[in-house]
């Protein structure tokens, strides 16, 4: 089973080499901030034209796909196959690294937690992170959306202490735990390769918070091209984009992926139960994120 342990943190000032994580709990901004990569590096680049949503594994992977593990494993690994998953993972992790001369972006959703004795994420081949933070209230709605269930099955899961995903035809389980447990495996300690940022703060100022991330990772780049890559990656265009040709990550139950994309939903669509519940759950970190004011939700 995963545990609370945290791996230590990579030493490294800035990323120079290696995986940078691109980490947040589901439906928290993470596809987001990986298309505004796609087309900031696009931008530099010198390419012309705005990235397609189904183009950023051009600048960005996935290390749960389950071809990985079927080629080192020897065989396709099924729902009873967690242990050698998660033994397999860190190999998993180092062969997607060495295949780069540079930084290589992974999103993923895992907790930073021991799974099974190893680490979820392989910090030997670990140059960084950036970590995305969204407000539980909001986080709540979509997840059932992305998951078609109810809000208060999207609600106890989040609750979940080490949840797992399922091994799917196409990918193998990640540790997401609970929203909480998330949160604070990633952000308990400040650490100068891990650039956190909050989804409200990308709606309300993108151009300064990404602009922030591009110094972080060191990226010679000017206020036009942040502006541009901003302006490329607005959730209406990436909306647009999903309607016209589809998005490849969208699960098969989900009516759609890229939906809202907006904060404060929670106001109109959580009842003072579902409310009451989540900050119940989660208002710890909810306090230390500014979600909630005086133990009110804000």
């Amino acid at each position: 089973m995963s545990t609370n342990a945290k791996p230590e943190a990579p030493a490294a000032a800035a990323p120079k080499a290696g995986i940078v994580w691109i980490a947040s709990f589901p439906k928290s901004g993470n596809t987001w901030t990986r298309t505004f990569l796609h087309n900031l590096l696009q931008i530099q680049a010198g390419e012309d034209g705005a990235p397609r949503i189904n183009e950023m594994n051009r600048f960005s992977t996935w290390d749960v796909n389950r071809k990985h593990y079927e080629d080192m494993l020897g065989y396709a690994p099924g729902p009873h196959d967690r242990q050698a998953v998660a033994a397999t993972r860190p190999r998993v992790q180092q062969q997607i690294a060495d295949a780069n001369d540079g930084i290589v972006f992974i999103k993923t959703h895992h907790a930073l937690v021991m799974d099974r004795g190893h680490s979820a994420i392989n910090f030997a081949v670990t140059s960084g992170a950036i970590y995305i933070v969204r407000n539980p209230l909001d986080v709540a709605i979509s997840y059932a959306h992305h998951l078609d269930c109810p809000v208060d099955l999207a609600i106890e899961m989040m609750a979940t202490e080490n949840l797992e995903t399922d091994i799917t035809d196409k990918a193998v389980y990640e540790v997401c735990g609970s929203w909480s447990q998330h949160v604070w495996s990633w952000t308990r300690k400040p650490h100068r390769t891990i650039h956190v940022m909050r989804y409200e703060d990308m709606l309300a100022a993108p151009h300064q918070t990404f602009a922030a991330l591009a110094r972080h990772l060191l990226f010679d780049c000017n206020s036009d091209q942040i502006g541009q890559a901003v302006d490329n990656s607005s959730f209406d265009k990436l909306r647009t984009q999903e309607e016209q040709e589809g998005f490849v990550e969208k699960p098969e139950v989900a009516d759609r992926f890229f939906r809202e994309g907006r904060s404060g939903q929670w106001k109109e669509r959580l009842t003072g139960d579902q409310i009451n519940r989540i900050v119940r759950d989660h208002g710890e970190q909810m306090q230390r994120f500014g979600y909630l004011q005086q133990g009110r939700p804000i």
